[in-house]
């Protein structure tokens, strides 16, 4: 691609981004030598001015729709050349044309069609009759000149056959006229009304979709999730669609655009103008704003899905902690594993705590008292809150942390070649419990291992553009991964491949490395790895963390690029480069102007003097437990105004679901998210959040619950709080040491076997 085409694309950028083109040319050239975006944003501000990752995202992504329009572009203009169409200023317009849709238009007439009923007319010698139709002259007479292009042997037979041939070629020339067809999208964008109706027959069938068995909305105010859902029901064949604008307003666009004065030619004009809007120019306008509906529908609930994305993969880790994990199930028993605090398996079992509760009970009794156990993490799917009640009965230290864990995803990781490769002889079950357990101490760690698409928090997943979404999540994991940064001496093949400048085949060379020489001692000793070259090194290095490496630059996020810097720092200090980290004063007292050169400027260095304060920081949040509503396990047992705690676990476009412990989501539409107005949920709520809410409505047969965030949700109903069965008085989470106490990792449990003797009696 030549300089001047970059050039071009910098400028066309940097003004919509609002940013200089010098800042968009050096992420171009960035992007070029395959850095990723992480790196880019952490390690290459001077050359950036700064940008964060989102804006070089938003870099990557438009000079790839340049490239995909220059490369359309490239096309039609060859086209051009081969059939000697090519004008200079049919040439000038291509070239200028910034968008698809204004350069398909530019193309339209000049396209290779198939026999229309215009190319018809034309054959039949009808074309001089339409031009001199359209010119609208004074004194000129359609009928009259028509008579002249009566002919037999070219099939036309009368005046009205000859006027009816010149009137589909006006109508082609109208519905391939570049201005009015812009103008004509832009009307259905801002005027088109979207209606659908419900394909007769289809009652039954299409029950989830009666909201939409008869609507309407303004295609400017449709929101996403109505659209896909509306599409995904067209798609089903359980309702029709159509998309206008009023009928008087497009034919008024055309009569202004074609029309002049009172001419004879007005009413042949008129009649096409009308033909071409029918049979023509509505139809595909109709699925140009189809696509412009399902583009705009994909790219919010795309961003909605990596949003949620994010929210789930950086949620508070437990930490390193001696884990028991539980798969809870009813008719096969509740898979039970022990973990070790790097979350290697070391035991499985079985309980049956429904109808072999005393052996379930010294089964897990014993568990936590011979491997010491720290947290107990419990799934949250069917039979878990029954799980969860068993195992806080039994009476477990205080230092042990009990949890109920999401395990969206849990099922497809214990059946992918991952969790085989891992553990070749247990069966899918255990799987699934060890990958509870893990989530609770790591739920990064974990879910990279799963689909991001299989983890449960999008909108009509399977209905948007997969490719975009695909390539944003994948963007969300990688974003998340190296800003927690990953250790590089425990950490599984699939979090290593998300490791800026590494991907799978990297990431395994690094483990079989490590298989066969042991643990990593230095940054530098990466570069040992086979296949791993100067330019992978570059890219990941910063992102890896050596924890007790011998330099303690290896365990933090100062890139080792930077080390002389940070450690002429130290020299200039009187002290080693350890003792900076751990003395503040001696790190205040730099004067980071003195150590800017042709390399470093004041952003990185700014950036080290961070990280030195804080070395390896992990920026998720602490972890604390939580707990449901004691009594209230099922949705029968729910009653309107009920008062609960619970945690969101997904965010849509119309509203949030939140899990109250009942294994059904409610769901927070956005009208209930807030005493005030709320247009977007994300502004009020994020996926793992804990939240209160109230209970408004309960359907027991379609298991759906309504819930709402308002201060004043549910007063109507308070005042029959008295009638209401024993669970719904008790609202309140039980008060017990685990419910804010972080675990007691490796420290001591209460002397001897007391509380194991104790919880036996019990």
């Amino acid at each position: 691609m030549s300089a001047d085409v970059n050039n071009g694309y910098n400028q066309v950028i940097a003004g919509e981004l609002k940013i200089r083109p010098e800042q968009v040319k050096a992420v171009a050239a960035l992007l070029a030598e395959d850095a990723t975006i992480p790196f880019i944003a952490r390690y290459r501000k001077e050359a950036t001015g700064s940008l964060d990752e989102v804006a070089v995202g938003q870099i990557r992504d438009r000079l790839q729709q340049l490239a995909e329009l220059d490369k359309r572009r490239e096309s039609i203009i060859k086209s051009l050349t081969e059939r000697e169409l090519l004008t200079d200023e049919l040439a000038l317009a291509i070239n200028n044309a910034a968008e698809l849709n204004e350069l398909e238009d530019i193309y339209l007439p000049y396209r290779p069609k198939r026999r229309t009923r215009a190319t018809i007319a034309k054959e039949k010698g009808l074309e001089p009759l339409a031009l001199a139709i359209l010119k609208q002259s004074a004194g000129f007479e359609p009928q009259k000149e028509a008579q002249n292009y009566i002919d037999v042997d070219k099939q036309v037979g009368s005046v009205e056959e000859a006027l009816a041939g010149a009137s589909d070629i006006i109508a082609e020339i109208i519905n391939e006229d570049a201005q009015t067809r812009q103008e004509m999208r832009e009307l259905f964008s801002s005027s088109g009304l979207i209606t659908s109706a419900l394909v007769k027959g289809k009652e039954q069938e299409g029950e989830k979709f009666r909201d939409y068995f008869e609507f309407s909305s303004g295609v400017k105010e449709l929101p996403s999730h109505r659209t896909l859902a509306l599409l995904r029901g067209e798609n089903e064949g359980v309702i029709k669609l159509k998309i206008r604008p009023e009928d008087d307003s497009a034919l008024a666009l055309l009569r202004d655009n074609f029309l002049e004065g009172q001419s004879p030619s007005r009413t042949v004009i008129n009649g096409a103008a009308e033909d071409c809007y029918n049979r023509l120019l509505a139809p595909s306008m109709e699925n140009e704003t189809r696509a412009m509906l399902k583009t705009r529908a994909d790219q919010e609930a795309v961003k909605i899905f990596a949003d949620n994305l994010r929210e789930l993969l950086m949620a508070a880790p437990l930490g390193q902690a001696r884990t028991l994990g539980i798969d809870p199930g009813i008719r096969t028993g509740c898979k039970v594993v022990v973990l070790d605090a790097q979350g290697a398996l070391l035991h499985d079992t079985v309980i049956y705590p429904d109808r072999k509760a005393e052996e379930s009970k010294a089964t897990v009794l014993m568990l936590c008292e011979k491997y010491k156990i720290d947290a107990v993490a419990i799934g949250n799917g069917t039979y878990g809150r029954e799980t969860e009640s068993f195992v806080r009965s039994l009476g477990l230290p205080a230092s042990i942390t009990i949890v109920s864990v999401n395990e969206s995803g849990a099922s497809v990781y214990s059946a992918s070649q991952v969790a085989r490769d891992e553990f070749p002889d247990k069966d899918l079950t255990v799987r699934g419990a060890v990958s509870i357990g893990r989530r609770l101490m790591d739920p990064l760690a974990e879910l990279v291992k799963i689909d991001p698409k299989s983890i449960g928090v999008g909108q009509y997943q399977h209905d948007v553009d997969q490719t975009l979404l695909k390539g944003t999540l994948d963007d969300t994991v990688l974003s998340c991964v190296n800003s927690v940064g990953v250790e590089v001496n425990t950490a599984s093949k699939e979090l290593l491949g998300y490791v800026s400048g590494l991907g799978a085949t990297l990431a395994g060379n690094i483990i079989a490395y490590r298989n066969e020489n042991g643990a990593f001692k230095s940054r530098a000793a990466i570069k040992k790895v086979p296949r791993l070259g100067p330019k992978a090194f570059e890219q990941c290095a910063g992102f890896l963390r050596i924890k007790d490496a011998a330099n303690p630059l290896d365990s933090s996020a100062v890139h080792p690029e930077s080390y002389d810097v940070v450690k002429k720092m130290a020299e200039d200090c009187g002290c080693s480069v350890k003792e900076l980290m751990q003395n503040p004063q001696l790190r205040d007292s730099i004067k980071l102007e003195n150590y800017v050169n042709d390399r470093i400027g004041l952003p990185t260095l700014k950036d080290i003097i961070a990280e030195l304060a804080k070395p390896g920081r992990d920026p998720r949040e602490k972890f604390e437990a939580f707990n449901f509503a004691e009594g209230v396990n099922q949705v029968s047992d729910l009653r309107e105004g009920m008062k609960l705690p619970g945690i969101v676990t997904n965010v849509t476009a119309f509203g949030a679901f939140v899990d109250i412990g009942v294994h059904q989501d409610g769901l927070v539409h956005i009208s209930q998210l807030s005493d005030n107005y709320v247009s977007d949920p994300n502004t009020v709520v994020k996926v793992q959040q804990k939240v209160h809410v109230t209970v408004i409505e309960v359907d027991e047969k379609r298991n759906r619950i309504s819930l709402s965030m308002k201060s004043d949700a549910g007063k109507a109903v308070n005042k029959n709080e008295a009638d209401r069965p024993a669970p719904a008085r008790n609202q309140n989470v039980r008060n017990t040491n685990q419910q804010h106490t972080k675990p007691n990792l490796g420290g001591a449990k209460p002397s001897g076997n007391n509380w194991l003797l104790n919880a036996l009696k019990k």
